[in-house]
Order: C-alpha cells, then sequence, then structure tokens
C-alpha cells in the first residue's frame, strides 16, 4: 500500500493568530478551515486565496477546541472562561454561549447527526447539551481529575474521555453509565478519538506515546513510540487506514494501522505541533502549533476504506515489530508549483458582545492579517529526499512476557474492581449524608414543636395564674 503512494505536499500555510494554535477542523465543504489559539480569537480560513478570513472574538481567555458541525453551518469552540460558544460562520457571526462548566472547557465535540455536542472540563465532569434547543442534558462524573478530551463514537451510541487520572473512560450515551476504564501507568492522554470502524480508540500519551485499544476486547492492540516528546494531539484518516499525529517534538507521523508501521515524519513547525486534523474525505490533513502558524497538506494516500473485520483481521500488533523505512518531509522540499499563490488583504473581526443570550454583533473593527506560503526560491536546488531506517519501538523493545502480561491483566482487573468499590462507597456515602442531613432537620423540628409546646404550657400557666388571682 505504501508503495502506491505519494509523499504529502504542503498547499497551504496561513499565519494570523497572536499566540500558539490550539486546535483545527475542516468543514464538510472543504471550503472552510477553522482555529482556535491560545489569543482567545476563533479565525475561519477560506481555502480560495481570493476570500478573506474572520476573526471571531468573543471569548475572554483561550481558545482550547474548535470544530464544524457536520452540516458545516456551526461552530463550536471551547474556551479557558468556562463557556463553550456556538458560532454561525459567517459575516455577522452570531454566536450563543452555553454555561454550565465550573473551570476550563479542554474539549467540544458534535455528534454525528449534529444534534448533541459533548464537551470535557477541569471541573472533572464530561458535560452532553442539545444543538438546536441549547440545553444542558446531563453530566458523566466519575473522572477525578482533569477531563482533557471527549469524543462520541461514529454511531452515537458511546462517549470516550481521557483525564489526568490516567483513565480512559467508554461511556454508554444512553444508560449514562461508564462501561469500561483503560488504564495508563505511565503519564495521561492528551488526546483520544475512535476509528471510523467504532471497534477501536486511540489515544495520545504525555509518554510520548500512541496506544490503539480494541473496546470489544479491552486489550491493547498497537502501541507506537515514534515520538520524542508528548504527543498532542491525533486523528483517523476516513479510511481508518492512516493515523496521524502531533507533537511537542515538532513533528507530525503519518502512521500506517494496518501493517503497524510508521510512513512519514512531517517538519515544518517551529516548536510544538499542538493540534492536527484530516478533512473529512480524507484528501487533507492540516497541523497548527505554538508558532502560531497553520499549515494544510494534500496526503497523497491511496487507501481504500478498510471495514472494522478486514481491520482487525491485517493489524499488526505489538507483539511484531518492525523495521520500517520511512521518509522525512520538510515544506521547502516541496514543488513550488503544487503551492497556491495566496494573498489575504485582510482579516474581518467580529466581536460577541455579553448579552444575555451571547448573540455577538456585526463586523466591526477590521484587522489586517498576513497569510503567506512557504515557497521556495526559484534558483534554490531542490534538496533530496533521503529515506532512513527506524525502528518501531512496540511494547518496549520486543514483545511482553506472558507472565507479565498476566500479572498486569491481573493488576488492571483488581484496579477496576477497586474502582467500582470507591464508586460505590461513594454512593453510600451520600445516601449517609442524605440521612444525616434528614435527621438532624428532623431533631431541629422536634426541638421547635417542644419549644413551642413549653411556650404555650407557660401562657396556658400565666393565664391559670391571672385566673386565681
Amino acid at each position: 500500500m505504501a508503495s502506491a503512494m505519494s509523499d504529502p505536499t504542503l498547499e497551504r500555510h496561513f499565519k494570523g493568530h497572536k499566540d500558539a494554535v490550539t486546535s483545527v477542523d475542516f468543514s464538510c465543504t472543504m471550503k472552510q478551515i477553522v482555529t482556535g489559539s491560545m489569543d482567545s480569537s476563533v479565525i475561519i480560513w477560506n481555502m480560495k486565496p481570493q476570500m478573506r478570513a474572520y476573526r471571531f472574538e468573543g471569548h475572554k481567555d483561550a481558545v482550547f477546541s474548535v470544530q464544524f458541525s457536520p452540516s458545516g453551518h456551526l461552530v463550536a469552540s471551547a474556551s479557558r472562561d468556562k463557556t463553550v460558544r456556538l458560532w454561525v460562520p459567517t459575516r455577522k457571526a452570531d454566536s450563543t454561549v452555553f454555561r454550565a462548566h465550573t473551570a476550563t472547557v479542554r474539549s467540544v465535540n458534535f455528534s454525528g447527526d449534529g444534534q448533541t455536542m459533548v464537551t470535557a472540563s477541569d471541573d472533572k465532569t464530561v458535560k452532553l447539551w442539545t444543538v438546536h434547543r441549547q440545553k444542558f442534558l446531563f453530566s458523566l462524573n466519575q473522572h477525578i481529575n482533569w477531563v482533557r478530551c471527549a469524543k462520541f463514537s461514529p454511531d452515537n451510541r458511546l462517549i470516550v474521555s481521557c483525564s489526568d487520572d490516567k483513565t480512559i473512560k467508554l461511556w454508554d450515551k444512553n444508560s449514562r453509565e461508564c462501561i469500561h476504564s483503560f488504564y495508563e501507568h505511565v503519564g495521561y492522554a492528551n488526546h483520544v478519538d475512535f476509528h471510523p470502524s467504532g471497534t477501536c480508540i486511540a489515544a495520545a500519551g504525555t509518554d510520548n506515546s500512541v496506544k490503539v485499544w480494541d473496546i470489544r476486547s479491552h486489550k491493547m492492540i498497537q502501541h507506537y513510540k515514534v515520538h520524542n516528546s508528548v504527543v498532542n494531539s491525533l486523528s483517523f484518516h476516513s479510511s481508518g487506514n492512516f493515523l496521524l499525529t502531533a507533537s511537542s517534538d515538532s513533528t507530525v507521523k503519518v502512521l500506517d494501522l494496518v501493517e503497524g508501521k510508521l510512513l512519514y515524519t512531517l517538519h515544518g513547525h517551529q516548536g510544538s505541533v499542538t493540534s492536527v486534523a484530516f478533512s473529512r474525505n480524507g484528501e487533507y490533513f492540516a497541523t497548527g502549533g505554538a508558532d502560531e502558524q497553520v499549515m494544510v497538506w494534500k496526503s497523497n494516500f491511496d487507501g481504500d476504506v478498510c471495514d472494522s473485520a478486514q481491520f482487525k483481521k491485517t493489524l499488526r500488533t505489538p507483539a511484531q515489530p518492525t523495521t520500517n523505512l520511512h521518509k522525512s518531509v520538510h515544506p521547502q522540499m516541496v514543488r513550488s508549483e503544487a503551492l497556491e499563490d495566496c494573498d489575504m488583504r485582510d482579516c474581518r473581526t467580529a466581536r460577541a458582545q455579553d448579552g444575555d443570550h451571547g448573540k455577538t454583533s456585526g463586523l466591526h473593527n477590521s484587522r489586517p492579517v498576513s497569510l503567506s506560503t512557504n515557497r521556495q526560491a526559484q534558483n534554490q536546488d531542490v534538496p533530496k529526499r533521503l529515506p532512513r531506517v527506524q525502528t518501531q519501538q512496540q511494547a518496549s523493545n520486543g514483545a511482553v512476557p506472558p507472565a507479565l502480561t498476566s500479572t498486569l491483566e491481573h493488576i488492571v482487573s483488581q484496579l477496576d474492581i477497586l474502582t467500582k468499590t470507591v464508586s460505590i462507597l461513594e454512593q453510600r456515602l451520600s445516601l449517609t449524608e442524605d440521612k444525616l442531613k434528614e435527621c438532624l432537620e428532623n431533631q431541629i423540628e422536634m426541638g421547635l414543636h417542644l419549644q413551642r409546646q413549653e411556650e404555650e404550657e407557660e401562657e396556658e400557666e400565666e393565664e391559670d395564674e391571672g385566673l386565681k388571682s
């Protein structure tokens, strides 16, 4: 499969944010890209060079997550200001504010039908909302530390979330129950998402690794140690055959999930690569970084859609380490004719007013935003791509001994039992607190009743003494 592929090529290069880019997403039509940033703004970029970009300002602190709705008619953004906003990505840029979290909101994600949103927050909760009625539905409360990310499964029946409590939890949306917890023994997951087949999840870890778990057997089926620093974001190709990962080591990696190997290492950002996302059809992908830049790449992947059975059958497991011939691709290696001549004259700014319903005003205060391409000088020779050999370290330099695997599985099962026990104890403690509160209220009522009786008896005695006198 890899032999039929062409190298990814850098197509567009956007600059306009004033701080690190934290999140990127494509519209379903591929005409627009939305980005969020630590500079508190949301920018809608148009893929056509002659079209203006629009900066939406309403959040009062850093924006950590942005996403287009499936229809492309709405954009959701999550912020450190504890709110989620829904924007209409037009010049008027109306927005609605959702308030229910009590701390930073790290993640926002639309369900496949666009009817519901799920958010993850530092208040240790995962919350669900209706989009059109704009109402809070319910919370999922079993995490005991910040929740970094929450995503819907392709069929909208499940939710996956990851937290600083070193767990990745699977939830049943209808029953609102946690149906399984995956445990991270080193570090925690920054980002998590479902494979397009719905049978697996992938997690980007602070231990520099990427792990793929089967949600039916609850076993880890792939483990990639290809980055030299924290993995911040990941995205599945629509075919299900490839996975993009973004890391603080300044690189983006392209993984072949079917073969279980690294295909490409992409260079371009100066500093951490904070976000990555495929377009809906997988033809393009975008990367955002701490260098305030957004890059749009053409995938050039030749991958047929892989159904869940085929994916599971052909998957290379961690017990089969391979030596991979992969390529490092630098933006300056891209042929200049592959890049468009982009010219963005200004970026319209829309500010959201602090009204009761969080509506924004019209456009005003236009600001210039530069849009540049990483164009190679005409008289500069294109350096040759030098493939290098890199060993795919899976499951720490080889297969894990069966005895150790059995022991670890036993420990995990015991931890699962312990977690459930703690949850039951918390429920019983809550019941006890309720009972104690009820008893105290009853005692207070009895005390007041006795006090009233004593007052009545004293009044009767005084009346009797008055009559006798």
